[in-house]
């Protein structure tokens, strides 16, 4: 018995040790850099991605492997300038979507972030696109809407002067919320800055907790419907009622203002129904909230460092210096909220597409049809030095230089790039100049002491990310307390 139980345990080692070194050889990724274990099994990524880290585990591999790395037996990341013109530009359009971004249909549909090939969402850009233009974003009643919230927020922020305010849960994702809803539906949009009950709808968009129970979901759909009741125990479900209580009742109202986005949708040429329209304001409305709130909260909280405290005078020097001229006419301005997008891009993750029949040759290996193919934004800010040396450091002064401006434009992928980048860029861009403009020239900010470095590390939320300690603490002081020098 001792005999046959020795045999069949060789055996099944042998049998076990056959099959390694069969998938290892017959492996089409063999080549490519990467842990050994990521040929066999894509367990050590889902493990970091159920804990919120996919993004730093993914980031630390390109350290240690370089601009091409194999993250999973199907999957590969790249952090190069060619590998994001391929995949995402003009020569990649080929690239489909996988069903990871399932995972954000609305309403069981599907919007324009949401379509996996490129013919269906080129027919949806068309409708949706001309709201965010750079002609359309410089619309005086868009722009008007902007300056007015940002004066709500510096209304708030007045109240709290020579003490602590808490900007993760106390001003900046109304802010964003507030101008989100003001380009889709206006006069129907949200006042959170000022009506608790907008903010609690803000609040259950914006600090959504549901990361686990949607990754279950996609990696094991037959599982998640078996224990999805007793699952939300333990990791909740995304639930916005108040939210959608507000878009569906938006996307009825037939007196939008014309440059709102519901009033290009309700164009009776592109026959959009109620739904489809409301699940296109829901998406938008998410999307608008991360980029701006979390971007925002982010470099804040870096211009606030000691270590950065001469960044924030500079730009103090040059608002105050410059009261009359545009958010968009000032350089410092923009170099700083460049850098905070390349340092804390609110969309850091992986960004998966399927590489198309017959197979793609990226970066010098040829990765087979269907193969998951993505770059990470935190990681193509950072990988390559000679296009931004000593990467870690917050310095917007690189923005100002001539010498490599072009490579710098060309690897900036916090709003993606290509025919699927971000249509909101625009206008979340102008977000940020002109709060960051009327709070700076009006105050200084500095860090509350209670504050951990560790409560403003990145916590991954499917594609965005937000603070770890879901807070961002700082105290602002009067800038005549602290006129720069």
């Amino acid at each position: 018995m001792v005999l046959f139980n020795t045999s069949v345990l060789v055996a099944a080692s042998l049998l076990l040790v056959g099959w390694y070194t069969w998938k290892y050889l017959s492996s089409p990724l063999r080549t490519l850099p990467g842990p050994r274990i990521s040929l066999f099994t894509s367990v050590i990524l889902k493990y970091h991605e159920f804990r919120a880290l996919r993004t730093r585990y993914v980031h630390n591999l390109h350290l240690q492997y370089g601009p091409a790395v194999r993250i999973a037996p199907n999957e590969v990341s790249f952090a190069s300038l060619g590998a994001i013109k391929e995949i995402y530009g003009s020569g990649g359009s080929g690239y489909d979507k996988t069903e990871f971004y399932d995972l954000f249909k609305v309403y069981g549909r599907r919007t324009m972030f949401t379509t996996l090939n490129k013919e269906d969402h080129a027919k949806r850009k068309r409708i949706l696109a001309d709201r965010y233009a750079n002609s359309n974003i410089m619309k005086s009643q868009s722009l008007d809407g902007i300056a007015e919230r940002s004066r709500r927020f510096i209304e708030r922020c007045s109240q709290s002067v020579g003490r602590n305010i808490d900007l993760f849960e106390g001003g900046l994702h109304d802010y964003a919320f507030d101008g989100v809803t003001h380009q889709l539906f206006h006069p129907h949009g949200s006042d959170s800055l000022r009506n608790p009950k907008d903010e609690d709808i803000m609040k259950q968009v914006a600090f959504d907790d549901s990361l686990q129970n949607r990754l279950i979901q996609y990696y094991n759909p037959t599982l998640h419907k078996i224990i999805g009741q007793a699952l939300s125990i333990f990791a909740k479900p995304r639930e916005t009622p108040l939210a959608d209580e507000l878009v569906l009742s938006a996307a009825q109202k037939t007196d939008p203002a014309q440059f709102t986005l519901l009033s290009r949708m309700q164009d009776k040429v592109y026959n959009m129904n109620h739904m489809d329209m409301a699940a296109e304001c829901l998406d938008h409305l998410a999307a608008g909230i991360d980029t701006t709130g979390d971007g925002l909260c982010f470099l804040m909280w870096e211009l606030s460092q000691p270590r950065s405290f001469y960044i924030q005078r500079r730009l103090q020097e040059e608002l105050v210096t410059n009261p009359d001229v545009s958010f968009d006419k000032l350089p410092y301005l923009d170099a700083v909220v460049q850098e905070g997008l390349r340092c804390f891009p609110p969309i850091p993750m992986s960004l998966p597409r399927y590489v198309p029949l017959g197979g793609r040759t990226i970066d010098g290996f040829f990765i087979p049809e269907r193969t998951i193919v993505s770059s990470q934004a935190f990681s193509a800010h950072q990988v390559d030095q000679t296009v931004f040396p000593q990467p870690s450091l917050f310095n917007p002064e690189r923005w100002l230089q001539e010498e490599g401006g072009l490579d710098r434009k060309r690897l900036f992928f916090a709003f993606a790039s290509g025919g699927r980048g971000c249509i909101g860029k625009h206008l979340a861009l102008a977000e940020m100049k002109v709060l960051l403009r009327d709070v700076y020239s009006r105050f200084t900010t500095f860090p509350d002491e209670a504050m951990a470095d560790e409560d403003m590390e990145m916590s991954d939320q499917l594609i965005s990310s937000q603070p770890r300690g879901k807070k961002c603490v700082l105290r602002l002081e009067p800038i005549e307390n602290n006129t720069p020098s």
